[in-house]
């Protein structure tokens, strides 16, 4: 394992790209809207994300162990698709009720940033608003105990405590990761308890934090794509990422306006 510190000047470029990365996703997210494609989100997140001066992050991009590239710069998961969901070639027309991931990268200035945000598609139900809520808590949850000399497995632990609390299950075989010279870095970072196990948080790692919830079984599965993960019972997941760096005090979000 190769975990990597970036500088001050590095952070601060981080920082750049993730402000502009975090106004990208504001405006996607008011584009969830009935009758919209996610084919058409897809095209608009490349037009914004060229316009702000990066570029995607995803387009092209070919993760350990994959096949072939990905295909999109966005990773769109409606409903039971957990992650990676491919907006381009499985084109989904939005509909009321639908919760929503919005998941994207930019390499600005050579430097890479990722965050995501499940949002819901006009009027959705009560249980698919606590899905949403619990998961955005454990993300805050996970970010406060981010700090140096806190591991790895005390983000999992963070998250998976609020799992319980809403009585959500972690999707399984999935987590954060570092991020900063390229899309992913050491170290995983589980969504799952391990207190006080793991790589130590030190001063100037960047890491990426995502907690993936789902409202029925851990369980996942990937379709023949390659990269679609869905629940294997098929209820909702909710998914939120922030990419932050670890620093004296608490930690610095990266990815927010």
């Amino acid at each position: 394992m190769s975990i990597t510190i970036k500088t001050k000047e590095e952070i601060e470029t981080l920082r750049e790209g993730g402000k502009i990365l975090a106004q990208i996703l504001s405006e996607l997210k008011e584009e969830v809207i009935p009758g919209n494609s996610s084919e058409k989100l897809e095209e608009s997140a490349r037009k914004k994300i060229l316009e702000s001066g990066a570029t995607p992050a995803f387009l092209n991009y070919r993760p350990k162990g994959a096949r072939r590239d990905f295909p999109a710069a966005l990773c769109l998961s409606v409903n039971e698709v957990v992650v990676h969901g491919i907006p381009n070639e499985s084109p989904k027309i939005f509909k009321e009720g639908d919760i929503v991931t919005i998941d994207t990268g930019i390499c600005y200035k050579n430097f890479f940033t990722d965050s995501a945000i499940t949002v819901p598609c006009g009027k959705v139900d009560a249980q698919a608003k606590q899905l949403i809520k619990a998961t955005r808590e454990a993300l805050d949850a996970a970010i406060k105990v981010a700090v140096p000399g806190n591991t790895t497995g005390d983000i999992g632990d963070a998250i998976e405590r609020v799992a319980k609390k809403y009585n959500f299950s972690v999707a399984d075989n999935l987590g954060g990761h570092g991020v900063g010279y390229s899309q992913h870095e050491d170290p995983f970072i589980p969504n799952f308890s391990m207190p006080h196990q793991g790589p130590v948080l030190k001063e100037g790692m960047v890491i990426a934090i995502e907690p993936i919830f789902n409202e029925g079984k851990t369980g996942t599965k990937i379709l023949k794509d390659g990269y679609t993960f869905v629940t294997t019972d098929g209820s909702r997941s909710a998914h939120f990422e922030h990419t932050i760096a670890i620093q004296k005090g608490k930690p610095l979000i990266l990815t927010k306006e």
